[in-house]
This record gives structure tokens, C-alpha cells and sequence, in this order.
């Protein structure tokens, strides 16, 4: 199984403001990837403040992509009607082992302390990340603090006209 991150941060590395605002997400941003990438995704997985921000949004942004909220409580995750969403809650090496058992070969790993918990667990293969033109000054941190260092290889790095810059890391297990 593969798994993959696809997050923007700010350039001063948080990936929303402390109550988890998005609002200086750029509206209107040219086509970066995120279309191709999440064409190749078999299942997405979220932790629960995501899936909370995400419960925000006017409508539900996955379509008919199976979604895994992982929460210490999955009986209180309360998925919006229509939506393929499920609840887990356990260790991430379980829960990858679990999921390629129902046929799923790549997952789309998001939310900062569920990105950090796959990290730790060894289970990230790629790491695409894109830079906003933006400082917060503070705010939830893309990645929690981590045993020991983790070396990812640098693929690629391109910028668009509007400032992002998107860098690609591929993490080998």
C-alpha cells in the first residue's frame, strides 16, 4: 500500500489558524496538482479535528472517495448523509493493515497530528507540500514533534504565478 500527504502550510509552516480557520487559503488559485492527485486515491484518511473543519465546508469536498475519520471515539463521528465515510480509531500501522485488506493500495493521509502519527509509523511514501504566500504567526503546525529525524528525498519543486511553491518528497520505508 502507498500512502501520500497533499497539504498546503503557510510559509511559516501551519497548516490552519488555531481554531482551525482556513480563510487565508487563497479562494481562487490556479490548477497545482490537486485534481491529478486525487484521481490516483483510493480512500482518504482524516483525523477528527480535519474531518471537523471539513464538516464546516458547504458541501462535502470527497465526493464518493471512501473517507476514514480516526477518532478515540469513532461512535461520535457523525458523517454527513450521502457521504462514504467511516470511523476508526487505533494505531496507524492497524488501521494501513486493515484498509489494504479491503483492497485499498493508496491512501491520501491528512490533518497534522494524523500526518505525524504515519510518519512516525513509517507508512508515508510521498510528501507533496505547498507553500502559501502567507505568515500566520501561529496557528496548528503541519508536523508534531517526531522521535527521531526523518530524511525524505527532494523529487521536485516547481512555483505558479501567484506565489505558491509546491515541493515533492518521496520518504523511503
Amino acid at each position: 500500500m502507498k500512502a501520500s500527504v497533499f497539504i498546503a502550510t503557510s510559509l511559516d509552516g501551519y497548516i490552519a489558524r488555531r481554531d482551525g480557520g482556513l480563510d487565508w487559503l487563497p479562494e481562487n488559485c490556479e490548477p497545482h496538482g490537486y485534481e491529478e492527485f486525487i484521481a490516483t486515491v483510493d480512500a482518504i484518511v482524516i483525523g477528527r479535528g480535519t474531518f471537523e473543519t471539513v464538516m464546516g465546508f458547504a458541501s462535502w469536498p470527497y465526493g464518493k472517495t471512501p473517507v476514514f475519520v480516526l477518532a478515540s471515539d469513532p461512535s461520535r463521528i457523525r458523517p454527513p448523509e450521502g457521504a462514504v465515510c467511516e470511523a476508526m480509531g487505533g494505531d496507524p500501522r492497524r488501521i494501513a493493515e486493515s484498509l489494504e485488506k479491503r483492497g485499498f493500495g493508496h491512501l491520501y493521509v491528512d490533518g497534522g497530528v494524523t500526518i505525524t502519527r504515519f510518519l512516525e509509523a513509517g507508512l508515508i511514501d510521498r510528501l507533496t507540500i505547498t507553500r502559501i504566500p502567507v505568515l500566520l504567526g501561529g496557528g496548528i503546525p503541519l508536523f508534531g514533534s517526531l522521535p527521531e529525524d526523518i530524511r525524505p528525498r527532494h523529487a521536485w519543486t516547481r512555483s505558479f504565478p501567484s506565489g505558491l511553491v509546491q515541493s515533492e518528497y518521496e520518504i523511503a520505508r
